[in-house]
C-alpha cells in the first residue's frame, strides 16, 4: 500500500550496541525519522539517544518499556534488535500493533516461526524484512554485474569466511546454547551461510556440519557444506577463535571472484579481486558506502511506495532452514537432507 508521506516514521525496539550503526542511519536515511525509542533497563534508551543521535535528532521520545513504544500510534515502523531468541515473539507483536518491521538477523531460530510472521504480515498488511544490511553495499552489486558479464563461466563453488578473536564485550553471545539463539552460528554464521546462498538459484539438497561448541551449548567455530546438487557446493567457515576474516570467493568454470570485505564498516574501502584461466586478472577498488544507511533507505522506501524488500521472507526461511540443518549436522555427525 502506497502512502503519501515522504519520510518513514521509525520506532527502535531495545537498546542493542548495534544501534551505534543504525541509529544514526535512521537519522541521516533521506526517507526515515527516528521518533521513538524504547528498552526495559530503565534509562538506556534515554542513554542510547544521548550517545548515537547527532544534536539535531534527540528529540525522539524514549521508553523504559517495549509496549509502550508499540502503542505509539506515530511509530509506522520498528527497527527490532532484541536477543535473538525474542526475535520471532516481538516481530509478531509489532506485526499485530500494525507495525512494520526491520528485525535485526535472524528473523528467528525456527522456520515455523517465519512462516508465522509471513501469515501475520501479509493478514496485517504490514512489510517485514530480515536485517541483513551487508546485502545493501554497491560491492555486491559489480560482483553481479562481473558474473553476469560471463567472465569466470558458470559457478561451481562458493567459499564464505567470517571469522575473528572474540572481544570480552561480546562474551555474552556465549552464554546461552544454540537452541537458545546463542553461539557463532546465531551471531556470524548466519551471514557466512547468507552470502553462500546469494550465488545459487538452485534450493539446497543437503547440509554437513562441525563444530566445536562449549559447556553453555554454543558454538564457538563452525564449518560446512551446503549441496546444491550437480556437484554445486557452498563452503562456509566461520569462528570466534580465529583471526580476522569477512570475505566470499566465488569460483566459475572458467575464474574465480573475491570479495574481500564483505562486512564491511561505512568507511572501510571495499576491494574486489577476480581472475580467468586465460590469464587476466584484476583488483578494483570501489566507494566506501554505508549500507547500514542503505538498508534504512532501502526498507522506507518499500514501505513508502507499497514495494516488496529485496530479502523476501521466503529467502529468511531458506536461510533459517539451512542454519538449523548445519547444527543438527554438527552435533549428530551426520549429513543433514533439506526436504
Amino acid at each position: 500500500m502506497m502512502t503519501n508521506k515522504t519520510k518513514l516514521r521509525w520506532g527502535i525496539l531495545g537498546a542493542a550496541r548495534i544501534n551505534e550503526r543504525l541509529l544514526p542511519a535512521i537519522c541521516d536515511a533521506s526517507n526515515a525519522e527516528l521518533v521513538a525509542i524504547a528498552s526495559r533497563r530503565p534509562g538506556a534508551a534515554a542513554q542510547t539517544l544521548a550517545q548515537y543521535a547527532p544534536p539535531q535528532q534527540q528529540q525522539a521520545r524514549t521508553y523504559d518499556d517495549l509496549q509502550t513504544l508499540l502503542d505509539d500510534p506515530e511509530v509506522d515502523a520498528v527497527y527490532l534488535p532484541l536477543a535473538n531468541h525474542e526475535h520471532a515473539q516481538w516481530t509478531l507483536r509489532a506485526i499485530e500493533h500494525g507495525k512494520h518491521v526491520l528485525c535485526e538477523k535472524p528473523m528467528a531460530l525456527t522456520v515455523a516461526d517465519i512462516t508465522a510472521i509471513q501469515a501475520a504480515a501479509l493478514e496485517h498488511k504490514v512489510t517485514v524484512m530480515e536485517g541483513f544490511m551487508y546485502r545493501f553495499h554497491p560491492q555486491h552489486v559489480r560482483v553481479q554485474e562481473l558474473l553476469a558479464s560471463g567472465l569466470i563461466g558458470e559457478i561451481r563453488s562458493v567459499r564464505s569466511s567470517f571469522s575473528f578473536m572474540m572481544r570480552p564485550a561480546r562474551m555474552y553471545r556465549l552464554t546461552e546454547s544454540v537452541a537458545n539463539g546463542g553461539g557463532a552460528m546465531w551471531d556470524i554464521g548466519c551471514y557466512a551461510i547468507h552470502s553462500a546462498r546469494m550465488f545459487f538459484n538452485e534450493p539446497a539438497v543437503s547440509v554437513a556440519a562441525v563444530a566445536k561448541f562449549i559447556d553453555s551449548g554454543a558454538d564457538v567455530a563452525t564449518s560446512g557444506i551446503i549441496d546444491f546438487g550437480d556437484g554445486k557446493y557452498a563452503h562456509f567457515d566461520f569462528s570466534f577463535e580465529r583471526g580476522r576474516r569477512c570475505e566470499y570467493e566465488i569460483i566459475g568454470t572458467s575464474g574465480g571472484i573475491k570479495c574481500h570485505n564483505v562486512w564491511t564498516m561505512p568507511d572501510d574501502v571495499p576491494v574486489i579481486s577476480w581472475w580467468t584461466e586465460d590469464g587476466r586478472q584484476a583488483e578494483e577498488i570501489l566507494p566506501a558506502a554505508n549500507h547500514f544507511r542503505l538498508e534504512i533507505e532501502h526498507f522506507s522506501d518499500c514501505v513508502l511506495n507499497g514495494t516488496a524488500p529485496q530479502l523476501s521472507l521466503n529467502d529468511a526461511k531458506a536461510n533459517c532452514q539451512i542454519i538449523v540443518a548445519a547444527l543438527e549436522s554438527a552435533a549428530s555427525g551426520q549429513r543433514v537432507k533439506l526436504g
